[in-house]
């Protein structure tokens, strides 16, 4: 059997993007998929995903959709998992894609052969190669797990085995971690458990999904064009005025200012410490017994704990050493291309505070171009020096906080606008529509 030119691991949202884009190329590609169907963490069902019952896009409806294919009018502004899913699962019958996807068939191991091609190790038994191999497999499938010291007697777990609120019923939960889906968790516990608590490291500024009646990134998207250091002054003065302090909540003052973190986009969990729901509590020290200990002293009876404490951003299936991995992050040109492979991209590795979509769409049409592009052609060079010399700026001069969560975090309008001029080196046309 003749090596494919393309091989894409995953049919998430990602590896669907860069099926339409493949499509229109005349490049032989596969899609393998180790599920039954498209749409990646968003199908509950799929071994592994991290799905709960009251998930919700924390971008809305507007701003999130496919290029050229918007969601329909009457999804709410923050559509849940099952519209999510719909969505996507419509996306690939418009055009066409799940032909392009070997459905229940694994990528267990990848490597490069003597010449160059890439040897795929599939969970099916057979072996295929390609020349130029994608990873669309998504970043929320392996736990980044919690440990502390001491003996518990109750139940610890990662956020990614949690279903349904019914879990938590008649019990104390604690809730370790205040990203958007530890902020969630926290408060279907709110409602469930007898009691629920919350422990964050650190403060963090909580935004709410709607500013005026309008959803948060449309009120953003839409408003006036202001200086960066103008933008965040306005913001910090407008949540002041909608959460108040904090510290009335039990929760620490902000050590960073806003926008230096992925946004938190969630003010009910608020509402629920303000109504005593939910209780504030620092950082975990220690487990004991029936207990749980925490740094300022304190303790709690509890029953579950459940850590949301984030995932790993592994490339399982990849030979180990083809990549350079720091702080747990694949080292990536524009977090896209390796620059020690030349034929080999990964789509979905990149983190910006933005709906991620049309973005993605952006970056796929890059990923095709650099796979497609005939050996020794202009483009071909072109992306050959860019890989080996471009250390562009992606966060356009702006400071994240120093954490593992934030090592690949770009600045998305100057990302942009670099996604833009590498467009104009490599010799795209102007435009790039699908």
């Amino acid at each position: 059997m003749a090596p494919l030119d393309v091989a894409v691991v995953g049919a998430g949202p990602a590896g669907l993007i860069l099926a339409r884009r493949l499509a229109q190329t005349s490049a032989t590609f596969e899609i393998f998929e180790r599920n039954d169907d498209v749409g990646g963490i968003w199908n509950i069902d799929a071994p592994g995903s991290p799905m709960y019952e009251t998930a919700h896009f924390i971008s809305s409806r507007t701003l999130s959709g496919f290029d050229d294919f918007p969601m329909p009018d009457h999804y709410p502004d923050y559509p849940d998992y099952q519209q999510l899913l719909a969505y996507i699962q419509a996306f690939a019958d418009e055009f066409d894609l799940r032909r392009h996807v070997r459905f229940n068939t694994s990528v267990d191991r990848a490597g490069l052969t003597p010449d160059g091609l890439w040897e795929l190790q599939l969970g099916t038994g057979e072996t295929r190669y390609c020349r130029y191999l994608i990873c669309a497999n998504g970043v929320n499938w392996v736990p980044h797990d919690a440990s502390w010291p001491g003996q518990f007697n109750g139940e610890v777990r990662h956020s990614v085995t949690y279903r349904s609120p019914d879990e938590f019923t008649g019990k104390r939960v604690l809730v370790v971690g205040a990203g958007n889906s530890g902020a969630d968790i926290a408060c279907d516990a709110s409602v469930s458990a007898d009691q629920a608590f919350f422990s964050v490291r650190r403060g963090y500024h909580f935004i709410p999904k709607y500013i005026a009646g309008t959803p948060s990134d449309v009120f953003g998207e839409r408003g006036p064009s202001l200086p960066h250091w103008l933008e965040v002054r306005f913001f910090q003065v407008l949540l002041r005025m909608i959460n108040g302090d904090l510290r009335r909540y039990g929760l620490p003052k902000p050590d960073h200012k806003l926008f230096e973190t992925h946004p938190l986009m969630n003010s009910l969990i608020l509402h629920h410490l303000g109504h005593g729901d939910c209780i504030a509590k620092p950082d975990v020290e220690r487990l004991d017994g029936d207990h749980v200990v925490f740094v300022d002293g304190s303790r709690e009876q509890i029953d579950l704990v459940i850590a949301a404490t984030g995932f790993q951003r592994l490339i399982p299936f990849l030979e180990e050493g083809l990549l350079e991995f720091k702080r747990g992050r694949p080292q990536l040109y524009l977090g896209i291309f390796a620059r020690s492979c030349p034929n080999f991209a990964a789509l979905g590795y990149v983190e910006f505070a933005s709906a991620a979509y049309s973005h993605f769409d952006k970056m796929a049409e890059l990923i095709v171009a650099d796979a497609t592009a005939p050996a020794g052609s202009a483009m071909a060079q072109a992306f050959q020096d860019l890989k080996a010399n471009h250390y562009p700026d992606v966060r356009g001069g702006r400071r994240y906080i120093d954490t593992d969560r934030h090592a690949d975090y770009v600045e998305i309008k100057a990302y942009r606008k670099i996604l833009d001029k590498v467009r104009k080196k490599v010799g795209l046309p102007k435009g790039g529509k699908s």
